[in-house]
């Protein structure tokens, strides 16, 4: 039994291993615009049975529970959490923060991830030299918003709506209309790094709409999303794991002087 200890043991270390690994990446995206917190989720492993519930002894007596072992723990998955972020006034005209449900689109280029679309919060935008409206990794939001190279003034609206003011003009002119993407399963999508996701089978195929109409959220100009990691959370996490990473070598370390106490019994 000493053996199924050490290798139980030896499971648990590693999946603290895993979980110690998210938390540090969660930590150092702390200050990340739109940034979503990622969980390790962990499962027990396979049992080994040394008698089943139900069955009868020789005295035909029936056992109420089993008796088993288990061989250990590991890693289910990665869950991404998709908890509001704190809305950060930025007072920039381009800086727009989504509150609630909804993703920006943008169109990537055919040697980033899978080509296609991608999918951020992050609302960091810019206008290129094409008077489009980008990324801060130059990705084209879709759909397409050009404005004229002489506008002074940009107004983006709760519903997305994005107006500009020109020279000479007495009010302002719509440029375009931004849109939000959901899924049905948003934790379903693979994340690329910088800030973008990519649609997967798990994720299903994405909805667009306008911000505010069929439960999306709504866009809030002059805001940028901030990362939805709790220092004080991700700390305590990792005081825990810590814990638990030692256990398992004590575990392990008792184990080993058990085994060593078997070797050395004389008959």
């Amino acid at each position: 039994m000493g053996l199924t200890a050490l290798f139980s043991a030896a499971t648990g270390m590693r999946a603290q291993d895993t979980n110690i690994d998210v938390i540090a990446n969660n930590i150092a995206n702390v200050n990340t615009t739109a940034f979503k917190k990622v969980r390790a989720n962990f499962q027990d492993l396979m049992y080994q049975r040394l008698s089943v519930a139900g069955a009868t002894d020789g005295e035909n007596n029936q056992v109420p529970s089993e008796t088993a072992v288990g061989l250990g723990v590991e890693l289910v998955n990665t869950q991404r959490q998709f908890t509001q972020g704190r809305l950060e006034a930025t007072g920039r005209e381009l800086d727009v923060a989504i509150e609630g449900k909804g993703f920006l689109q943008v169109q990537l280029p055919e040697d980033v991830g899978r080509g296609g679309y991608g999918y951020t919060r992050d609302g960091n935008l810019y206008v290129d030299a094409n008077g489009q409206i980008v990324t801060s990794q130059g990705y084209k939001v879709q759909p397409n918003i050009t404005l004229p190279s002489d506008f002074t003034k940009i107004v983006i609206a709760k519903d997305g709506t994005v107006s500009v003011q020109t020279p000479g003009a007495t009010g302002l002119t719509q440029a375009g209309q931004l849109q939000l993407a959901y899924f049905t399963n948003p934790e379903g999508l693979e994340a690329i790094g910088q800030n973008a996701l990519l649609e997967t089978d798990a994720s299903g195929t994405p909805s667009t709409g306008v911000p505010g109409s069929s439960g999306l959220g709504l866009m809030n100009q002059g805001h940028l999303e901030n990362s939805n990691v709790e220092l004080v959370e991700e700390l305590v996490n990792m005081i825990r794991v810590q814990r638990a990473f030692e256990f398992n070598s004590q575990t392990i370390k008792t184990a080993d002087e058990m085994l060593q106490a078997l070797s050395t019994l004389r008959r």
